[in-house]
């Protein structure tokens, strides 16, 4: 599976628990699918909220694309994500009940050159959270390291 990867959001891995993951197309313009695919866009302040039945991506730039003069729009514009309706239902029910975030986590350009947004159902971390996230990742990078440093004598 070719997958073109374009955006990537770490931070949300560093500021949330990513409870489950979500494929959603994504209603575009045709020069910011243009923009996209040289590479130019971000998704690190996006979020994603529903409004009437209809889910949206909110703070992802796409920047304009060069050649696009008059064609190209608001690079900050809510952008309408495509969902099943029982997929939109599950998550509005679980941020209404539970508290929970959707937040994209990555853009990509599929096999089919489709643009889609990874959406993730997400509960927020307290700083106790993200101390023990860094922590255990440094106990596993000074293992690592000690493994390796090992083999090579």
């Amino acid at each position: 599976m070719a997958v073109r990867l374009i955006a990537q959001n770490k931070k949300a891995y560093h500021d949330y628990f990513v409870l489950e993951t979500y494929e959603a197309g994504i209603a575009l313009t045709g020069t910011e699918m243009k923009s996209i695919r040289g590479g130019r866009a971000s998704i690190k302040e996006a979020y994603a909220h529903i409004w009437n039945g209809e889910i949206t991506v909110v703070g992802m730039h796409i920047s304009p694309y060069e050649q696009g003069n008059r064609y190209n729009v608001d690079p900050l514009r809510e952008r309408k994500l495509l969902l099943h309706k029982k997929e939109i239902r599950k998550l509005q029910e679980a941020v209404k009940q539970d508290g929970l975030t959707i937040v994209p986590l990555r853009v990509y350009i599929n096999e089919r050159s489709k643009c889609k947004v990874e959406l993730g159902l997400c509960r927020g971390k307290k700083n106790y959270d993200k101390r023990d996230t860094i922590a255990k990742k440094e106990a596993a990078r000074k293992m690592d390291r000690a493994i390796k440093a090992s083999r090579n004598y």
